[in-house]
């Protein structure tokens, strides 16, 4: 499958928070996004991982090559990693679960890993108002990432605050909390891409009282990327 990068490819580069943390937002990201969706729709979505909230499905190599093209001539400029060559790996992803049935680590925002050394990315694939990207600050320790300086203090806390008055009730996360402050914020917007350090605390905005159906064409839609970086 040949995916091409748009000619109408328009590029932000913003930060997060008091922190500062990199965000990177680009703007009809390739030239045919229909075609990725009319991909998805053939492929057969099932639950992948712990943690996260829905069923998933391979995005296609290509995809893979195309974010990492994307990618390294970012790498040191702009995110601060030092040079290497990059490794992709990119996943159809539909949310569906319903918010009664979310763990609290799912009702709370997260971190795909400590190591500044990898990205994330969410290509959004769906019209209509199914949210976007949101990034938070842990109110009790003031921390916008967590790496691995952080990553004993934050989990110890946390354990404590799941037993405390301020532990979330049932449903998907949404503006400010009693643990957490919501900092930044995306839309999701069709064939735009948001690409930040996988430490960054953020989380999916899903309005809890319409959640995603599981469908390719009519659900939230988006690939969701892993970049690692090998040195």
């Amino acid at each position: 499958m040949i995916i091409d990068l748009s000619p109408q490819l328009r590029v932000q580069r913003l930060s997060i928070g008091r922190e500062g943390a990199p965000l990177l937002v680009v703007d009809q990201l390739v030239a045919d996004p229909g075609r990725l969706v009319r991909k998805a729709a053939r492929l057969d979505f099932t639950p992948q991982g712990a943690f996260f909230p829905g069923i998933r499905a391979r995005a296609p190599a290509s995809y893979e090559v195309l974010l990492e093209r994307l990618a390294q001539p970012l790498l040191e400029e702009f995110f601060g990693i030092g040079p290497g060559r990059l490794r992709a790996t990119s996943h159809y992803s539909l949310i569906t679960r319903a918010p009664e049935q979310l763990m609290f680590l799912q009702r709370i925002p997260h971190i795909d890993a400590v190591s500044r050394q990898g990205l994330a990315a969410v290509h959004y694939l769906f019209r209509g108002n199914w949210g976007g990207t949101a990034f938070y600050r842990h109110r009790a320790t003031g921390f916008e990432y967590v790496d691995e300086t952080r990553h004993e203090a934050y989990y110890r806390k946390l354990d404590e605050e799941a037993q405390g008055p301020d532990a979330p009730g049932p449903g998907y996360i949404g503006e400010d909390t009693p643990m957490f402050e919501r900092i930044g914020q995306v839309e999701g917007v069709f064939n735009r891409l948001v690409m930040y350090r996988r430490n960054s605390l953020h989380s999916a905005t899903i309005d809890n009282h319409n959640v995603p159906p599981p469908d390719p064409l009519n659900g939230r839609l988006s690939i969701n990327t892993f970049i690692d970086v090998i040195q």
